[in-house]
Order: C-alpha cells, then structure tokens, then sequence
C-alpha cells in the first residue's frame, strides 16, 4: 500500500514537508473557499477602565468613631416596655371571612318599653263573640290558633330580624273573619311564656280591635304618622291581659295610604321592634280588595296571614289578594270557619271540652 506522504501532488514542491490537508488543497483547488484577506487590522474597541476613587483618611477616621458615639447614645435611653412593643400581625389572629348573606345589619335604637296606662277586657264580651277568653278552658279554638302562632313565631325565630316579627292579619273583602283571626292571635301570642304582644288597628277607614276588647278610644297609630313630635309608645294601651297591648288606629283621615307610604311608617315600626326580640307586633288591616292600606303596610312586615273564609273566598279573590300583598316576603293562608275536617280533627275533644 502506497504511503499517503508518497503520494505525488501536481504543483507543489514542498510536497513532502506539507501536511494531507494542504496537499489535498493544492490538488483539488480549496482555495475559493478561504475567507477573503483583511487589509490592515481591525479597530480595537474601547474598554471601560475602572477609575481609581481616592479615599479620604480623614472622612474613614471620622466614620470610624461614630459607632462608639451611637453605642454610648442608645445605652442611655431607657428600654421600652413590653406592653408598647407593636403586636406582630399574623394571618392566624385575622377573623375567618363570612359570607354577605349571613350578615344581618339594623340599626338599633334601643328596646322602647311598654308601659301605657292598663284597662281591663271585659271577658264576658270575649265569650259572647266566640273569642278566646284567657285564663279559661282549652278549647278547640284556643288548639287551633296554637298550631297557627307556632308557625309565625318559628319563622320568626329562624330569620332574627325586626320586620319579621311584624305579621300582617288581611282578608280579600269584608266578612271572612280577619279581625277576629287578629284578635285570637294575639291573645295565643300573648300566654308565650317571656313575650309580649302589640295589637296594632291598622283599619282606619272601620277600626274594630277597641271595640271587640271593650277598650276605650284614644289617639293611636295615624297621630304618630301625621306628628313627627308624638312616640308611639306613648299611644300604646295596656290591659290586664299579661303580655297584651294595643295600639288604636287613631285619628280617621281621607289620606291613610299617603301617610303609610311615607318615610315616618318606617320610623316608627322600627322604634316599636328594633331592639325587642321578644316582641311580637300584628297588624288588622282592611280587605285588600277593598282598600289600599294593606298593600302599603305589606311593604313594612315580614309576615303577612290572608285569612279566606271556606265556601266564600273565590280563587280569583285570592289570587287578587295575594298579588297586592306580594311585597311581603313570605305570605301565608289561613282557612276559616271550616265545618268539615278530612283528617278528623277535633281540638279540645282530647281535654273534655268541646266547641
């Protein structure tokens, strides 16, 4: 085998003393691919210099005694007291964060008490309306307004605010029993152990709560909306009922829905509940077909009761009714003067007594 530095390569003398790569270049022509000469050196760049800082001895002497100085200064200032440090924040001490739908706020004003001047009700006139009489003996009636104040109280209860504890007594059109319902209601609410009740006449076309109590009259609820200067507690009539108090409906006016839609219903509510969590405060209202009070007052409960009398309320009268009062937030229907019963109830039957 012939030695690669035997190999003759055509124009070169040197051939010997050259290495394979140059005498393969000298053969086959790799000359094109040379980078092409540079004429002269390229410029040289600049490179920054750091420049020599000259320090000053005196300015190093003079920093160098004022550590001692500060050291001498902070040992004569006294300690500060631990009770002053600064507490550390910690994410651990910040409240847990609670959902806006929880939160319920009101302003307070306080609990108003009631102390009116007290008349007796006449309990002979109680019976002879067929309204429940305290103190006396448990009917089916009395059974009956039981399991209907259960319902309001626990749904009063279970919201926790002002409003829901003003419950409004309604009907569709006269003569289905709503001042009646009212009256029974309330004196139910009242036998609760720890509470007490505000029986409001809020029919001031045709009040009736006086008269069905045997109360006298007096100044009432529309004085306290027309006169910014009267407190409503001062209106409030007391009776020898524990637990029971009525507020009259006061001086009779043509404008009552312009005064209920005013901004003083609102104040004045709020002082007979904000801040008594143990009161409870019913409202007997026109028909709310026949008058327009009801569906104003609605705006201001949080309970509303639509008493329909049974083979007499028609569903349209109904549905009418509902409809104005649907600015309450939770409506509810009580059947009255029911004969006939699918289940077999038959209240007070249990203790002896009967209708």
């Amino acid at each position: 085998m012939t030695e690669q530095s035997k190999i003759p390569l055509p124009g070169d003398k040197d051939s010997k003393d050259s290495s394979l790569f140059e005498r393969a270049s000298g053969a086959f022509g790799f000359d094109p691919f040379k980078a092409s000469p540079i004429k002269g050196k390229l410029p040289e760049r600049e490179l920054k210099r750091a420049k020599v800082r000259q320090v000053d001895k005196k300015a190093i002497d003079a920093a160098a005694e004022e550590p001692a100085a500060d050291t001498s200064a902070r040992r004569s200032l006294p300690a500060v007291p631990s009770e002053y440090q600064p507490e550390q924040s910690s994410q651990s001490n910040l409240p847990s964060p609670v959902r806006p739908s929880e939160i319920v706020v009101e302003q307070d004003f306080g609990a108003v008490a009631l102390a009116g001047k007290k008349f007796p009700v006449d309990r002979q006139h109680l019976r002879e309306q067929g309204l429940i009489v305290p103190e006396g003996t448990v009917t089916g009636l009395i059974e009956e307004f039981r399991i209907v104040k259960r319902q309001l109280i626990k749904a009063a209860k279970e919201r926790g605010t002002a409003k829901s504890r003003r419950v409004l007594i309604c009907s569709p059109h006269p003569g289905e029993g709503k001042t009646f319902c009212a009256t029974n209601l309330a004196i139910a609410m009242a036998a609760e152990r720890d509470s007490e009740v505000l029986l409001i006449d809020g029919d001031f076309a045709k009040p009736s709560i006086l008269s069905t109590l045997g109360l006298p009259k007096g100044p009432g609820f529309m004085d306290c909306l027309a006169d910014d200067s009267i407190k409503p507690e001062d209106m409030v009539i007391g009776t020898d009922i524990p637990g029971l108090w009525v507020l009259p409906s006061g001086s009779q006016t043509n404008s009552d829905s312009e005064y209920l839609s005013s901004v003083r219903t609102g104040e004045v509510l709020d002082r007979l509940t904000i801040g008594a969590p143990n009161r409870m405060v019913i409202f007997d209202t026109p028909p709310a077909l026949s008058a327009s009070p009801a569906a104003e007052l609605a705006k201001y409960v949080g309970q509303a009761l639509i008493v329909v009398r049974a083979d007499k309320t028609g569903q349209s009268a109904l549905e009418d009714a509902c409809q104005l009062l649907a600015a309450c937030p939770d409506i509810k229907l009580l059947l009255n003067a029911a004969q006939f019963s699918p289940s077999g109830r038959n209240f007070g039957s249990y203790y002896g007594y009967g209708e």
